[in-house]
């Protein structure tokens, strides 16, 4: 999977995504320092959410329509929350190319077909699906038809729900496919992450993987390194305190450039699996044990266990040689603290 340039996958550096959401409060000029600061930050993309409340919702007040989860949320109507989250569609381009200005590529989670319309009309290098349009199988039809590559959330998706997804994406003209371990609650708990998925959407659907991330903080995200995403994913905005729809649940950005930093110096450690002597080892291959003689020896003198000893340093022959030295007789005098070399060994 390409972007912006960037490979991404295994083996490739983890490819960090700042979720700016609605965290603007409708404020152009927020928007656009949000978009600033998380380049700044360290993040290899940017991504935004391309609706309209009217796509998502109706404007009704019945009690179906009724917001009753996260405090931050409560008391608003389906469609109220939506008007103040959206990101209205003229900004995007001067946002895009902000980003694009700080070499960092941006695209969108788009709802609906008409947003497909207008992102590819702004020519986006990808495309993100949120999990809860995971199932909107006419969308997923869309957004494939462009052939460009698609980040999708699984949070609350099924097995076999994620391979009607992936299935309905290929079929329609996507190649490049990443999946995201989400657990769509705002904030999300440790404990609810699992994420042990991230090897297994890997290897059971033969996508990319990485992780869509709600939790307070940055443990999650680091940790999730270690378990071979590829893909990270915060939300990110300028101050907690200032509020914002999802602000609750996103870092600032000294943390997320926290984050960035740790990302890379987890994913240098988790490296590949290699065996043998490492660069940096080397100097001290000495201190492994070795054949030495301990006690000092004439020529014809036969070798033994009092006479030759497994020690450190590892300047003598390596000690899985000591069943063939023992009995064989010293080719010359040898004194005590000699490490022993065949030359010094009568054959």
């Amino acid at each position: 999977m390409n972007i912006g340039n960037r490979q991404i996958g295994p083996g490739q550096p983890v490819f960090m995504v700042a979720e700016i959401s609605g965290n603007h409060n409708q404020s152009f000029e927020r928007a656009k320092e949000l978009v600033e600061a998380a380049c700044q930050a360290g993040a290899d993309a940017i991504k935004l959410q391309t609706y309209k409340p009217e796509i998502l919702t109706i404007d009704c007040d019945k009690k179906w329509f009724q917001v009753e989860v996260n405090e931050a949320w409560k008391g608003r109507t389906l469609y109220d929350l939506y008007k103040l989250a959206y990101t209205p569609w003229e900004w995007l381009p001067e946002m895009k190319k902000i980003a694009e200005s700080y070499g960092v590529p941006l695209f969108s989670s788009p709802f609906d077909e008409s947003a497909v319309d207008f992102l590819e009309k702004m020519g986006v290098p990808a495309y993100k699906v949120a999990s809860f349009e995971l199932i909107d199988i006419e969308l997923l039809k869309k957004i494939a038809s462009t052939k460009k590559p698609v980040i999708m959330s699984r949070g609350m998706a099924s097995v076999e729900e994620i391979e009607l997804a992936i299935s309905t994406l290929r079929d329609n003209g996507a190649k490049d496919i990443a999946v995201l371990q989400c657990i769509s609650a705002y904030p999300a708990q440790p404990e609810d992450m699992n994420l042990a998925t991230i090897p297994d959407l890997r290897k059971r659907f033969g996508v990319v993987a990485g992780l869509s991330d709600h939790t307070l903080g940055i443990e999650a995200a680091t940790a999730s390194v270690a378990l071979g995403a590829s893909i990270i994913e915060k939300h990110f905005t300028l101050s907690r305190a200032e509020g914002g729809v999802d602000a609750a649940f996103s870092l600032e950005p000294q943390e997320f450039q926290e984050l960035v930093r740790v990302v890379r110096t987890i994913e240098r450690a988790v490296g590949e699996a290699r065996y043998g002597l490492g660069e940096r080892e080397k100097e001290n291959l000495v201190f492994r044990r070795s054949l030495f003689v301990v006690k000092d020896m004439k020529a014809g003198d036969s070798f033994n266990r009092e006479n030759v000893r497994s020690i450190r340093p590892g300047y003598g022959l390596t000690p899985k040689h000591l069943s063939e030295v023992l009995g064989k007789r010293a080719a010359k005098n040898i004194e005590r603290g000699t490490p022993l070399a065949w030359e010094l060994v009568r054959r």
